[in-house]
């Protein structure tokens, strides 16, 4: 393998050189005039599931915020209130990552020679938590000073199991709570945190899939996150007769939607253990909107709706939940008037008999999780220095500075836009790209990759050889790869996560292990490393016309390579399948996560998957040493030692140009960012040696200490936000 990666990394290096003699790929693009992806029938058509767009934006906004939603007090913007993004420093340390089973004594030690534990809070000499030896160096030669597999996530919920949830009752649920066997300090209580780091909402709506994961399918069921692989998901619908039934929802480009539905659900993030979403709405249907939540007058979407005057913040909103649903969606998913055919709560005790759910209440979840993509949909930072400047000719920004404009052409040179390439800033937004394509790929380039069809797997060089990947899902080597495996984990019933997983079996006719319909869509033709070769000869790493190819079954319109127009016929990959040692099948999804965008990322803090990085500093050094662990499916073309950063004027030039792609509007929470108030949990009493109990949600529990963010208008803050690092204890 070490070989094979020298090899690949003077390829790599070569390629480089030649890329600023002849092309420094993907020229980065503006955001402004960029639609996200439609999703057919959502808001138009004949039939359409929202009726009034307006009204499911205010819905949504209002959801997002209402810290009602969570059973102990978690809002959905409780882990995305900073720039998207979540910037505490108590409690966000979860011991060893996502792959990994949780243990009490997991915790390393902190700056203070102690574990950083349940309320610990986090330092500047913490980061990066893995770290080398020299910061410009490679692993290889130098090694490490330190290794952790500690995870800087987002602190959640109490946890307990879930009891009941009354109509119109207490902004909080009834669970059973007990203290957490790893969140605590000396058998204290504290809120669970979780096991990766928590990415901005910000422009979330152009990627094709969400989480690190992307388990947030791109198809949303109306029901669950898992869209197409859900086999019980459906949505109650009132037919023409009167009656109702359950109807499976098919609607694309909604993985929005689909990420939306699980934190609710989720015993560390927002919910107790066993709460269905039919008992989140009975819970929020006869509430006020943001009941406790002061709202401000001049809100851009909920001004209108406030109690509140240019006088006087006032908390809540003039209307109740459901209502608002009644007018943003079509009413055959409400307006069914009998209960009973949609099931019931489980009995709270043996002699409970609960109130069967209304259709409403049963169809909460797609009207929770539509809403909050429609709202998210108009988080789009299109504003930035980098938007704004002037185009030269060959679409150059001209009103950058002289910093910002050397870092971007080291941006290209680095081939940093190899994978943060299109007007997202990232290869994860496959819409935004492929329609690029479509109407003028000269920004790309000739050399780019890029499909003009959203195709969601390619091939690339990796350490371990040539494989198939997840397009918009790398794996750079930041922790090992049996710490968080990513888009090679499963879903719930054993299925893979990863497109290029099921592409292997596609190809080789095994229907039962494709469960996404988008892999029956790939285009061989876009993959940045041919899958095939059309020759008569043999080949170790292609197929050819020795082993048996065919013309791909998808369109070969606008191929990036059409002379790789060919797959394996059934029987070619079937037999390759068999060999031990494949080459020509690998896949290389092994610690891939989705690629981040990098608009606002000055502000988007802290850094990776597993937020072990809490700088922009960190993370180019980071690249420039070509990255912490050599896993099998590191990409070896773009991850790599960076001698073009090995000076500081050349880091500092990068960095200006990353600041350039932050949006004001954001910096200071003006329209669309402005949002209610909202009191977010940051960490409890006492510290991570001694925290007492006696809190408000059980003797066994700490007492929450709160960031109280004020409820800010469509002009925004006097004080900009700040840095993840500004925030940082000394």
């Amino acid at each position: 393998m070490t070989e094979f990666r020298r090899l690949a990394a003077a390829g790599a290096l070569l390629l480089c050189a030649l890329s600023t003699q002849a092309h420094q790929g993907p020229l980065p693009l503006s955001l402004k005039g960029v639609a996200p992806p439609p999703v057919p029938g959502l808001t138009d058509g004949a039939d359409p599931v929202v009726v009034d767009r307006a009204s499911a934006i205010a819905l949504g906004k209002a959801l997002f915020w209402d810290s009602s939603v969570g059973s102990d007090g978690m809002a959905c913007a409780s882990c995305h209130f900073h720039a998207g993004a979540d910037r505490r420093v108590k409690n966000q340390v979860a011991p060893r990552g996502q792959s990994q089973p949780l243990d009490d004594g997991a915790f390393e030690a902190g700056v203070d020679g102690s574990a950083r534990g349940a309320n610990y809070v986090l330092r500047r000499g913490d980061f990066p938590f893995t770290e080398a030896m020299r910061a410009l160096e490679s692993i290889e030669q130098y090694g490490l000073l330190r290794r952790s597999d500690d995870v800087a996530g987002s602190a959640g919920t109490f946890g307990g199991s879930f009891r009941t949830a009354e109509i119109d009752g207490a902004a909080h649920d009834d669970c059973a709570r007990t203290a957490d066997g790893v969140f605590h300090v000396r058998g204290t209580g504290a809120r669970r945190v979780t096991r990766r780091n928590a990415p901005s909402v910000i422009n979330a709506v152009f990627n094709h899939r969400n989480f690190w994961d992307g388990r947030a399918g791109n198809v949303f069921n109306g029901s669950s996150a898992w869209g197409e692989r859900d086999p019980g998901a459906g949505v109650w619908v009132r037919r023409a007769d009167g009656s109702v039934a359950r109807e499976r929802l098919h609607l694309v480009n909604a993985s929005l939607a689909s990420l939306a539905l699980a934190p609710p659900l989720d015993a560390t993030e927002m919910s107790c253990d066993g709460r269905a979403l039919a008992d989140l709405g009975r819970k929020l249907m006869w509430r006020r909107p943001l009941q406790a939540q002061r709202v401000h007058a001049q809100d851009s979407v909920l001004g209108a709706l406030a109690f509140s005057t240019a006088g006087a913040q006032k908390a809540g909103l003039n209307t109740w939940y459901a209502l608002l649903v009644r007018k943003a969606f079509n009413r055959k998913y409400w307006s069914y008037g009998s209960r009973g055919e949609f099931g019931a709560p489980a009995p709270a005790a043996a002699d409970d008999a609960p109130l069967p759910y209304s259709q409403m209440e049963a169809n909460f979840g797609m009207f929770f999780a539509l809403a909050i993509q429609l709202y998210e949909s108009t988080l789009v930072s299109d504003d930035s220095p980098f938007d704004r400047s002037r185009r030269d000719a060959d679409g150059m920004p001209v009103d950058l500075t002289p910093a910002q404009q050397r870092g971007m052409t080291l941006f290209r040179e680095a081939h940093c836009n190899q994978c943060h390439v299109g007007p997202a800033f990232t290869s994860a937004a496959l819409d935004a790209i492929a329609q690029q394509v479509r109407t003028d790929r000269t920004p790309l380039g000739a050399e780019f990759p890029a499909s003009a069809t959203a195709s969601v797997v390619t091939r690339f060089p990796t350490l371990g050889g040539p494989g198939l990947q997840d397009a918009g899902f790398m794996a750079t080597g930041v922790a090992q790869d049996e710490w968080d495996v990513g888009v090679a984990g499963r879903d719930p019933w054993g299925h893979p996560l990863s497109f290029a997983e099921q592409y292997v079996d596609y190809l080789a006719g095994r229907e039962a292990g494709v469960v996404d319909s988008a892999v029956s869509e790939v285009r061989a033709c876009d993959m940045a490393l041919s899958l095939t070769l059309d020759l008569p000869v043999p080949s170790t790493l292609m197929f050819t016309r020795r082993d048996g190819i065919e013309a791909q079954p998808a369109t070969s319109a606008n191929c990036f390579n059409p002379a790789a127009a060919f797959v394996p016929t059934q029987a070619a990959a079937l037999a390759e399948l068999d060999k031990p040692d494949s080459r020509k099948m690998r896949t290389a999804v092994v610690a891939a996560f989705k690629v981040p965008g990098l608009r606002n990322v000055e502000l988007t803090g802290p850094y990776m998957h597993n937020g072990s990085m809490a700088t922009l500093a960190q993370v180019i050094e980071f690249y420039a040493r070509g990255g912490n662990f050599d896993g099998v499916s590191k990409q070896v073309n773009f991850v790599f030692a960076q001698p073009q950063l090995a000076e500081p004027q050349a880091r500092a030039d990068l960095l200006e140009f990353l600041k350039s792609l932050t949006d004001e509007r954001v910096r200071h929470a003006r329209a669309p960012f402005d949002h209610p108030e909202l009191r977010v949990p940051h960490g409890h009493d006492g510290d991570h040696i001694d925290m007492p109990g006696g809190g408000a949600w059980g003797d066994a529990l700490a007492t929450d200490a709160y960031l109280t963010l004020p409820a800010v208008g469509a002009a925004g803050l006097s004080q900009p936000i700040g840095a993840f690092e500004d925030y940082l204890a000394p």
